[in-house]
């Protein structure tokens, strides 16, 4: 067993009031995988020692946790978009610790150069980088001697609580949260689109179609509680990210609706046919086929409730949160066999 420092965006002040959140997930997974877990939000550090102004505090934040690190004494340290701490930091921290390991997962997309950027400042003082994104744009940032993999938007039964699989009536017919629907657009079947104007195209082919779309025309963003409840009041999520075309990119919200028993619509193009089936996931190539088979959802939720199911099944059985974080725990130290990850040998 371990002692793992884990640095990262973790919900600590009423700006980060994410109850799903990657980190959180993780976290869960090294505790109840027997690990002693220490985590560490650089953000908050970095907004304290700043008087509110991360940049101010940055310095301090790294400062921090190496303080930090000197103190508990990790095997291990992972950072999850640790955009605060520097390379040299790592690599001071590693010089006082010989024999730690490091690693960094990443779940936003490697088609934003900025992020890429942020990915690849720390690559040197790693020893292995996760990234939700596989295929070309993966490899694209191989380095000799470093561990490159895919990681699986993790999903946990503590924190996606909802069985929409076992309700035949929900409130909802369809799910689909988007912080920011207008700009920029996301591209649907090869099409940019203004979400809004999307969620409204869908109505016009759906007739009767009620449509739960917080963030949305004007609705609120929903956060902590909130965003569970609505969750839990849908048959089908809508699973569209800024583009399909990286291979099995997804937005963390994958796991929020197969995980809460919701039946995911997915384009085919992402790649996810590669681990489920068309009875567990509804995959679309086309606006005209999503409209036919949300149409035929609706009008048999036993059809729903059982495909839903069996993708909630699947989805928690590849990617909970004890098999990732025992994955993020083997890449770092060099002993990930595809025989246990069954999404490593077939992403690349």
């Amino acid at each position: 067993m371990l002692r793992i420092v884990h640095v990262s965006n973790f919900p600590v002040a009423l700006k980060s009031p994410n109850q799903h959140a990657v980190e959180v997930k993780l976290s869960n997974g090294f505790t109840r995988n027997g690990h002693a877990v220490y985590n560490l939000s650089d953000r908050a550090v970095a907004r304290a020692a700043g008087f509110g102004h991360r940049a101010l505090g940055r310095g301090a934040a790294n400062q921090m946790l190496l303080e930090f690190c000197r103190l508990h004494r990790p095997e291990l340290l992972v950072f999850g978009h640790a955009d605060m701490i520097e390379a040299k930091t790592i690599s001071a921290i590693r010089e006082a610790l010989p024999g730690l390991r490091v690693v960094q997962w990443n779940v936003d997309p490697l088609f934003e150069a900025a992020n890429v950027a942020q990915i690849r400042s720390k690559m040197d003082a790693v020893d292995a980088t996760l990234v939700s994104t596989a295929g070309p744009a993966l490899e694209a940032l191989r380095q000799p001697g470093k561990a490159l993999g895919f990681l699986p938007n993790p999903v946990d039964i503590s924190i996606e609580r909802g069985r929409q699989d076992r309700v035949a009536a929900p409130e909802f017919d369809v799910f689909y949260a988007c912080r920011n629907p207008r700009r920029p657009q996301r591209v649907v079947c090869g099409q940019a689109w203004n979400m809004d104007d999307f969620i409204q195209h869908l109505h016009g082919r759906v007739p009767g179609l009620r449509a739960l779309t917080p963030g949305m025309a004007g609705q609120p963003v929903l956060t902590g509680a909130v965003y569970q409840n609505a969750l839990e009041q849908a048959g089908i999520g809508l699973n569209i990210s800024r583009r399909a075309d990286y291979l099995l990119y997804s937005s963390d919200r994958l796991a929020h609706i197969m995980g809460n028993g919701m039946l995911a619509a997915i384009e085919r193009a992402t790649g996810y046919e590669r681990f489920f089936s068309d009875a567990e996931m509804l995959f679309f190539s086309s606006l005209e086929e999503l409209a036919e088979k949300l149409r035929r959802s609706m009008a048999e939720p036993e059809r729903r409730m059982a495909a839903a199911a069996a993708g909630r099944a699947k989805y928690i059985e590849l990617f909970n949160e004890r098999r990732v974080a025992a994955y993020v725990v083997d890449a770092a130290f060099g002993r990930a066999d595809p025989a246990d990850y069954p999404w490593q040998g077939v992403v690349l």
